[in-house]
């Protein structure tokens, strides 16, 4: 059995990392450098870096940045946020990314996600959506530029999309569950589980040990991403590889 993945996931924006609630009121908890080696140390097993406000100022992720993480840790790294070209995406992997994540610009050129994939493979694009409820409550769309627009798109057409042009893993966000901390939303991956057969990261909502243990033993993903628990100390990556092995999970201790 694959072993489950824990992955901290750096918010980036103007060289810091920030955490909010639902998208919003954005406050500052460190720096990216000094956070990716904590986690490495603590046992994580993937780092994401999202300069998150990149795509809306449109411009690039900070390069320099990147490859300072990457010489501190030694473990995957995937970087997402203003990366709109081939050439975006092959300088962050220069830099020391393992993988790339496309969010707004793979919905507005779904070719790119092909093209990183032909190119680089399928296993260094990954597809980042972000997700809010319909009103209505008939399923989910789709949402881009950092929350800000409401793109119409139904999810489970789009990660099937996705997946169909070469994405090799998706990562799932809730923008209702963002930031929360009342938990996954389990109701959301599992639907996009039964529609796509590639891993799955979900991300968005996370409070407790918990959390962490529902969303793998209903099987509704590979990995689980946090952020606000590990950047504000109140887990350790460590501590929550115990709870989950403890809980017949497989981790790597």
């Amino acid at each position: 059995m694959l072993t489950k993945r824990i992955i901290p996931c750096l918010d980036v924006k103007d060289g810091k990392v920030v955490k909010g609630i639902n998208f919003v009121g954005l406050k500052e908890v460190g720096d990216p450098i000094t956070l990716a080696k904590e986690y490495y140390e603590q046992g994580a097993d993937e780092l994401v870096f999202l300069d998150i406000t990149a795509t809306h100022e449109q411009r690039d992720t900070m390069v320099q940045v990147v490859q300072e993480v990457a010489s501190e840790i030694y473990m995957p790294f995937t970087v997402g946020g203003g990366l709109r070209s081939i050439d975006d995406i092959k300088r962050m992997l220069r830099a020391g990314a393992d993988k790339v994540s496309l969010n707004s610009a793979a919905v507005k050129d779904p070719n790119l996600i092909a093209q990183g994939a032909q190119i680089f493979g399928n296993q260094c694009i990954v597809l980042a959506v972000d997700a809010k409820k319909r009103d209505d409550g008939s399923g989910w769309n789709v949402v881009i530029h950092g929350g800000r627009i409401d793109t119409g798109m139904d999810l489970l057409e789009w990660v099937q999309k996705g997946v169909k042009l070469g994405a090799g893993e998706i990562l799932l966000t809730s923008m209702d569950t963002d930031g929360v901390k009342q938990g996954y939303d389990l109701e959301m991956l599992e639907a996009v589980r039964k529609v796509v057969n590639v891993p799955i990261i979900a991300s968005g909502g996370c409070g407790s040990l918990d959390h962490f243990a529902q969303v793998f033993e209903k099987d509704c993903a590979d990995a689980a991403l946090a952020a606000t628990l590990f950047h504000y100390g109140e887990l350790r990556v460590k501590d929550v590889k115990t709870y989950l092995k403890q809980k017949g999970i497989p981790v790597r201790l």
